[in-house]
Formats: C-alpha cells, sequence, structure tokens
C-alpha cells in the first residue's frame, strides 16, 4: 500500500473498512452532537476502545461510590468478625476459668465492698 506525501507528513494512514449501516446511523447521530466529522468520530472512538483495552480509562462516578461502598462494608465485616472473635475468645477463657475453679465469682465474700473507685468517689458513693 502506497501512502502520498500528504499522508507521511502527517503520519496518518488512509484505511477502508465496511460497517453495517444501523452503525452509520449510529455514528452520524453522536458525531454531529459532539460536532465532529466521521473520520474524527472513527479516530477517537478507535483510541477509546484501545485505551479500554489496556485497562487505562476512568471510572464513571457510581461505579466510584458503588466500589466505595462496598469497600467500606468489607472493612465494617473485618470489624465485627474481629469483635466477634474476641468476644469468643473471652467467653471459653471464661468458661476455661470456671472449670478449673479459678473465677472470682467462686471466692469468699467477707461483706466488704472494697476500696471505691475515683468515679464512685466523686459521684459521692
Amino acid at each position: 500500500m502506497t501512502t502520498t506525501t500528504a499522508e507521511s507528513d502527517t503520519g496518518r494512514v488512509r484505511r477502508q473498512f465496511r460497517i453495517h449501516t444501523d452503525t452509520l446511523e449510529r455514528v452520524k447521530y453522536w458525531r454531529s452532537k459532539r460536532d465532529l466529522t466521521e473520520n474524527e468520530y472513527f479516530v477517537l472512538a478507535i483510541e477509546e476502545k484501545i485505551a479500554r483495552e489496556n485497562g487505562d480509562y476512568d471510572l464513571p462516578t457510581l461505579e466510584i461510590m458503588r466500589l466505595n461502598q462496598l469497600i467500606d462494608e468489607m472493612r465494617a465485616n473485618s470489624t465485627n468478625v474481629a469483635n466477634l472473635e474476641a468476644i469468643v475468645t473471652s467467653g471459653f477463657a471464661s468458661l476455661m476459668g470456671l472449670t478449673r475453679g479459678d473465677s472470682y465469682l467462686l471466692d469468699d465474700d467477707d461483706g466488704e465492698l472494697g476500696a471505691p473507685d475515683t468515679a464512685s468517689a466523686i459521684a459521692g458513693g
């Protein structure tokens, strides 16, 4: 295939391709909305498709918002699982202590309440 001098000066190459008439009508509609020529619209469409194939594209706002929502939910679930783990571990430790007889609830009570903590002393209790 030969190129003319004008084509080699601009770095462009002429190509021919066939498209369906419905596709051509959509191209005419969208290129007129963007005030482009058909050739400019085809070039932009091809460049956009190549960028998308390379993974180089901006996420629309709704996708970003949904992705952030999912990330927040995963963080909340992770925190909930960690809290449940701590509760279960504490519960099993208490059960193990009860089976060994190491519970503070089994200590003899002398009837004295003990030294007041700072919060009850401040409140006047």
